[in-house]
């Protein structure tokens, strides 16, 4: 299964296209998006929903993972990166793609096998799990590659297992595409 991983921001976007199933899955493409500051705020946004839509139409994913957002203070900061997360949505649901939403908590379980992990503890492991020495690029790229890897994960398990994805993580149309690919072999 192909799968679009996003880490959503305002400034960078950080995107990566996971490909396999655990335990062989390789990158295939990995960077951020970016916009330039000081330009308007709907400009960026445009400008980040027509890369996306780019980036999407050019690697073909079967499914995506965003994570979902978490502040703990900074509301103007939260705004922000909301709007941001709304408009890789929008492209995302427009590109017809079927979308999962893990938590950080979730992302770092999933890749760390603990859900306290540090940022570069879950840099490492996804690395490692994609037999790479390391990601170029910001944690952006890194966190982007961790969604993935973790969705890769928690969509084999929800199939192998029969059991529903937590919390609605995932859509009905993710289900089905989940569905179509091949079973997790013993």
């Amino acid at each position: 299964m192909r799968i679009l991983g996003v880490d959503p921001g305002v400034a960078r976007i950080g995107v990566a296209v996971v490909e396999g199933e655990p335990g062989r899955l390789r990158l295939l493409h990995a960077g951020c998006i970016e916009t330039a500051a000081g330009r308007p705020e709907e400009q960026r946004l445009s400008e980040l929903f027509d890369a996306l839509t780019a980036l999407i139409t050019a690697e073909q994913p079967e499914a995506a993972a965003v994570e979902q957002l978490f502040f703990a203070s900074n509301r103007r900061s939260a705004m922000r990166v909301a709007q941001a997360r709304g408009v890789a949505l929008c492209a995302l649901a427009r590109s017809g793609l079927p979308v999962a939403e893990y938590t950080p908590m979730q992302v770092k379980q999933a890749v760390a096998g603990w859900g306290a992990a540090g940022k570069s503890q879950v840099a490492r492991m996804s690395f490692r799990l994609l037999g790479l020495d390391s990601v170029p690029g910001p944690d952006d790229v890194s966190d982007a590659c961790a969604v993935a890897i973790c969705h890769h994960h928690r969509a084999r398990l929800v199939v192998a297992t029969g059991r529903r994805a937590a919390a609605g993580a995932m859509s009905p149309g993710l289900a089905e595409a989940v569905a179509r690919a091949r079973p997790v072999s013993p």
